[in-house]
């Protein structure tokens, strides 16, 4: 089956659960998906409303405290909220990419060796067996650790070691601006065998979920190294087909993966901050056109909340003190408007209550836009705090 540029936009949106909500559990959901951006504690919460259908944040509260779902450094070297039952292979198949980029130059600071901090991992862990904060890390690398420079090994060792992040009980969106750690279950920080067992596991759900893809895609995906993702597809044999039809590169996808015909109905959304749809892929056109990237994805690498229309990126949104505002690249026809409006409602109800003007911090971006902004709409009224 030959797969054109709609028919791949419309596999994509297929898996991501964007073509239509569906009524999931919530660590269904987020196993559909691989994991969720976390960067900001809404956006899992934003990705995750976008997707399931009668969405009840309350639902996701309760799959962090109970640990169900955690949320960790995983991906990219990124926060991201995992089911707990995945963390494991997760983490396995991550966990050199995470060394390989985190002894780096700051680590250098610290005059140790890689070794060194990896013999400090098991006293670590223990201590982290409860909660703990920054401060009280900081207490513990003072009397363990041979170095001044203890916030560059911090660095370090909060990446290269499996920590979870604890809720905070009083927090909007579960975490608070302060995170705690604690200890999780899984392989040792350091092991080939099982960093080489879960990496097809990765690859395969990376296809289920964001496929179909090439090597490149699933590099970025993940950060893995291009010749282990080649080897991982080769290890999943015939459950994996390249696509014909001469892409270049080259797909790949699951044998029997939804592929729907390209001008299935794709609905309007309103995506948050870093939705991991757009980060997903090297080639991103499949939902980002080339013309709007800059626009969405400014210089510190910061992704903006997009308008998502017959699935592209149409433009972004914000909310504010006077409620959603949308700022469309092109001219919409009044039907996507409509679509936009009714989705604005509903992300009016997730946000009133907890955080009114999500992402504020995030809003001097909008006064950047400048020209590429064709159009600018109030999609929704005021939100109550």
């Amino acid at each position: 089956m030959t797969v054109n540029p709609a028919e791949l936009n419309r596999a994509t949106l297929a898996r991501q659960l964007l073509l239509a909500r569906e009524p999931l559990s919530v660590t269904d959901a987020v196993a559909r998906l691989v994991a969720v951006q976390a960067q900001h504690p809404a956006s899992p919460y934003l990705a995750l409303w976008n997707r399931v259908a009668g969405f009840d944040p309350a639902a996701l509260d309760a799959a962090f405290a109970d640990g169900s779902v955690v949320k960790a450094s995983l991906l990219r070297i990124t926060l991201h909220a995992a089911r707990a039952d995945d963390y494991p292979f997760l983490r396995a198949a991550v966990q050199p990419v995470v060394r390989g980029a985190r002894y780096d130059r700051r680590f250098r600071e610290t005059g140790m060796e890689p070794a060194e901090a990896e013999a400090l991992l098991p006293g670590l862990l223990a201590f982290a067996s409860v909660p703990r904060t920054t401060a009280e890390f900081d207490g513990w690398l003072a009397e363990h650790a041979p170095t001044t420079a203890r916030a560059a090994l911090w660095r370090t060792l909060r990446s290269v070691a499996p920590l979870v992040h604890e809720p905070a009980p009083d927090a909007v969106w579960s975490f608070g601006p302060r995170p705690v750690y604690r200890a999780a279950p899984g392989p040792p920080p350091v092991d080939e065998a099982a960093s080489s067992a879960a990496l097809p596991q990765l690859v395969r759900r990376c296809l289920a979920g964001y496929g179909p893809a090439s090597v490149a895609d699933i590099g970025q995906f993940s950060l893995v190294a291009r010749g282990r993702v080649r080897e991982a597809l080769t290890m999943l044999g015939e459950e994996v087909v390249e696509l014909p039809g001469g892409h270049r590169p080259p797909l790949y996808d699951l044998r029997d993966a939804p592929r729907p015909p390209g001008d299935v109905p794709a609905p309007a959304r309103l995506l948050g901050m870093w939705d991991n749809v757009l980060l997903a892929h090297a080639d991103r056109s499949r939902l980002l056109p080339d013309e709007y990237r800059t626009a969405v994805t400014r210089v510190n690498g910061d992704l903006l909340p997009t308008l998502l229309v017959d699935g592209r990126v149409a433009g972004v949104w914000r909310a504010g003190a006077g409620g959603v505002e949308a700022y469309a690249f092109r001219a919409l026809p009044r039907g996507a408007w409509q679509e936009l409006s009714a989705e604005a409602e509903g992300l009016t109800g997730l946000l009133t209550g907890r955080d009114p003007e999500v992402y504020r911090r995030h809003h001097h971006w909008w006064e950047k836009l400048g020209d590429v902004v064709a159009e600018r709409r109030l999609l929704s009224g005021p939100i109550a705090g």
